[in-house]
């Protein structure tokens, strides 16, 4: 302290009625520059200390014990103008340096950083805490409804009961996706959004091959964003996964895992095998159907559809479909309302017909089955239009229809392989088809032979609705039909 001021602040040097000469002049000079420096410091200490005043008598206690700047007493017989630069510019490092080092410890203050988590949460957590919060308002809780008649006081009347819940995500501002079975045989769907708004859905598309399922809110919202996508095949087995959906009706539930294998297949609700799904040990519970599968940034990267548990409870081995599916899928249903997929106009054999005929050519000694076989070709359709031969059964027996070997020089083992070599093929193109033929003289010989055929694909037709039954409303009112999936037989699975 000088001449009893207050610390910090230096006082100016006496004059005492001497003639200003050029060392006085210097002197005055460093002490203004002194005082700056010095009120500098303190006024950012004062800022500093009234940002943290809510902290507590820590912040208080840490302001009281502050080194303070002492600057020595500046005279004009005190050395050289010099020597005075010297410690005028070591003050103000000082000082400078005392203010940045309270200021730092300062920014992460209660009252002034109340909302950062940066001193309780590790950096990992924090990411996924911020992933949470930005996706989950993208996530909704999906509730069925039936109706079902009830005699009561002598009354035949219809009775609406709760059928059961689900998960879905928000597509775009109108449009939720979700998986097909938890909206299969329902007779009226709500959707909750994630600030509790609930909001009548109907149904905008459905493709039960792929268990996807888009539903259209009555009354869209602007506030609804939709979720980032990624890409599944950039996937690498142990990255990174979390799932937020509903188990068991409990909303916005996030699990966290890691992609545990790639390319799994499981066997869809229409009796089609999904392929290359995503398996994870992310905990995926009944009522997490249709929710999301985040990648790290938050990204979509599947729909989480099933579990493999022999109790039914989750047991570390769940599905998504991959978001390439999703997109193509998805996209079609709220477009045209179903999936555009290449249609041939056939009926397969399926497996347990195909080991029944491989048996009885085994027992003739013919070559066996090495191809899909054709059962039954439509009327009109496009493989009618080529001359493709179905099985016949003739007063003399059977006689096996075409068997298709290649599609576009792809080798077709089965008739799943078909179906597959015909999802990645376009409505309206010609491709080539590598057919084989049996024909059994009147002597009972069997002659087998190679033919390529053009065949022009067409629009697969869409499953029709069953009478009498609707969605949405009491029957006749306009609502909607309600879509009940048929009996998974081979005939009804292997129609192309």
């Amino acid at each position: 302290t000088i001449h009893g001021h207050r610390p910090g602040f230096p006082a100016a040097p006496r004059r005492r009625g001497r003639v200003a000469t050029p060392r006085r002049r210097s002197s005055w000079r460093v002490w203004q520059a002194m005082r700056a420096v010095a009120m500098s410091a303190a006024a950012r200490r004062l800022s500093m200390g009234s940002r943290c005043r809510a902290g507590g008598g820590l912040w208080r206690r840490s302001m009281a014990t502050a080194p303070r700047l002492i600057v020595p007493r500046v005279t004009g017989h005190s050395g050289s103008s010099e020597r005075a630069s010297r410690l005028v510019a070591g003050a103000g490092l000082t000082a400078i340096a005392t203010g940045m080092a309270f200021s730092k410890g300062r920014q992460l203050g209660p009252a002034a950083c109340a909302d950062d988590l940066s001193h309780e949460l590790y950096a990992d957590e924090q990411r996924t805490v911020a992933l949470f919060e930005k996706c989950s308002a993208s996530v909704v809780h999906v509730n069925t409804f039936n109706r079902e008649a009830v005699f009561r006081d002598m009354k035949l009347s219809l009775q609406e009961i709760r059928g059961g819940t689900g998960s879905g995500f928000v597509w775009d501002e109108d449009h939720i996706v979700t998986n097909f079975h938890v909206i299969l045989n329902a007779d009226r769907a709500s959707v909750v959004l994630a600030d509790g708004t609930t909001c009548e859905a109907k149904i905008a598309g459905i493709e039960p091959d792929s268990d996807l399922a888009v539903l259209k809110l009555e009354r869209g919202s602007k506030r609804l964003v939709p979720l980032e996508r990624g890409n599944s095949t950039k996937l690498h087995v142990g990255q990174k996964v979390l799932a937020i959906g509903n188990p068991f009706g409990l909303d916005q539930t996030l699990t966290s895992g890691i992609v545990s294998g790639l390319g799994r297949e499981m066997q869809s609700v229409s009796g089609r095998p999904i392929r290359d799904l995503i398996q994870t040990d992310a905990a995926i519970n009944p009522g997490n159907s249709g929710g999301p599968l985040l990648d790290a940034r938050g990204r979509l990267i599947g729909v989480n559809t099933m579990i493999a548990s022999p109790s039914g409870a989750f047991a570390g081995v769940g599905f998504a479909i991959p978001v390439n599916t999703v997109v193509r899928v998805a996209s079609q249903l709220v477009k045209y309302g179903h999936t555009k997929r290449a249609y041939m106009g056939i009926m397969l054999a399926p497996p347990h017909v195909r080991k029944t005929v491989n048996g009885l050519l085994l027992q003739v000694g013919a070559k066996q089955l090495q191809g899909a076989l054709v059962l039954a070709v439509e009327d009109g359709g496009p493989a009618n239009f080529v001359g493709i031969r179905g099985t016949e059964r003739r007063n003399r027996g059977l006689v096996l229809g075409d068997e298709i070997l290649e599609l576009n020089g792809k080798t077709i083992s089965s008739e799943d392989a078909l179906l597959d070599a015909l999802e990645e093929q376009e409505v309206g193109k010609t491709v080539s088809l590598k057919i084989r033929r049996r024909n059994a003289s009147r002597s009972g010989d069997i002659t087998v032979e190679d033919a390529v055929l053009r065949l022009t694909l067409s629009e697969r037709p869409q499953p029709q609705a069953i009478p009498g039954t609707h969605r949405g409303g009491a029957p006749g009112d306009g609502a909607q039909p309600r879509f009940v999936l048929g009996a998974p037989d081979g005939e009804v699975r292997s129609r192309l």
